[in-house]
């Protein structure tokens, strides 16, 4: 069709439970997946495919549907974009936005990340200074190291997969690394516990009010904390708070979508890259429409 490089449209997989993401089909270009969660990445699955992620464009094709097969709609899945919460909101009226989890979980661990690295950028500076002070001293340089053997700059750079995994599943060197780590940096230890924290709130089987006063004190205890990185996250939970307890009425997480994306880019990997999007759409919709 004309239109089929701007969108395509398969009204007739309309289910009650979708999900909305964004993804890359060529050098950065980006287009806008609704996808029925029920058909789990198999036919039937691809609702639309738009191009672009601007909301007013996306929503001017999703309104070519007929409103009352949109009504249908009961719940929707997607990240903590802003852009797609009002794609959701105004193409499907009637159904209930739901924040995925698991992108709840990554703008936490992004902040403690953050947090590592700017002290690493402390410990590195720290190292350069004392470098300094022994040139002009004319004495050699011998670099502090902790129990392990790691550098000031070698503890925090290779503590990056410890803050996003539980402590049970550290081995022996992770473990060793991670306690020299909280000794040294407690602000890092604390933030840990709240991340581990954060995950027992959400595997809990309780209802949504429960989870409401469990995730309210755990906002109080991150509120608290004096590092400016958290600052974002507290304002991203209280602008989502509504959407984010969504999750415990049926536990529904994105991962529909984000799996639907990995096949799509598979898919693109298999064959080299995309020169025609049109075709490449339409071999998708054979696939998965």
């Amino acid at each position: 069709m004309s239109h089929a490089e701007e969108y395509i449209l398969y009204p007739q997989n309309i289910g009650p439970n979708l999900a909305i993401d964004e993804s890359s089909l060529s050098c950065g270009e980006l287009y806008t997946f609704v996808t029925n969660r029920d058909a789990h990445g198999g036919k039937g699955a691809l609702v639309a495919a738009i191009r672009g992620t601007r909301a007013e464009t996306v929503i001017s094709v999703l309104e070519k549907i007929p409103a009352a097969r949109r009504k249908t709609v009961r719940e929707i899945t997607l990240d903590l974009s802003s852009s797609m919460m009002l794609i959701a909101g105004r193409s499907f009226p009637k159904a209930t936005l739901t924040n995925d989890r698991f992108h709840v979980h990554k703008l936490y661990y992004d902040a403690i990340d953050e947090l590592r690295v700017s002290l690493r950028w402390m410990a590195r500076d720290f190292e350069n200074a004392e470098i300094d002070r022994c040139r002009k001293e004319r004495i050699p340089y011998v670099p502090f190291r902790y129990a392990n053997g790691d550098t000031r700059k070698q503890l925090l750079a290779r503590a990056k997969y410890i803050f996003t995994r539980h402590a049970s599943r550290w081995t022996k060197s992770q473990q060793w690394r991670a306690d020299i780590i909280f000794e040294f940096y407690p602000e890092l230890k604390k933030a840990y516990d709240l991340a581990m924290e954060l995950t027992d709130i959400f595997n809990q089987k309780v209802d949504k009010d429960v989870a409401r006063l469990n995730l309210a004190r755990w906002y109080d205890k991150v509120d608290r904390m004096s590092a400016g990185q958290f600052r974002t996250v507290t304002e991203t939970f209280r602008n989502h708070y509504d959407t984010i307890l969504n999750y415990f009425i049926n536990r529904s997480t994105n991962a529909g979508a984000e799996s639907f994306n990995a096949k799509v880019k598979a898919f693109r990997s298999q064959l080299r890259g995309v020169t025609d999007i049109p075709f490449f759409l339409f071999r998708l919709s054979k696939l998965c429409a």
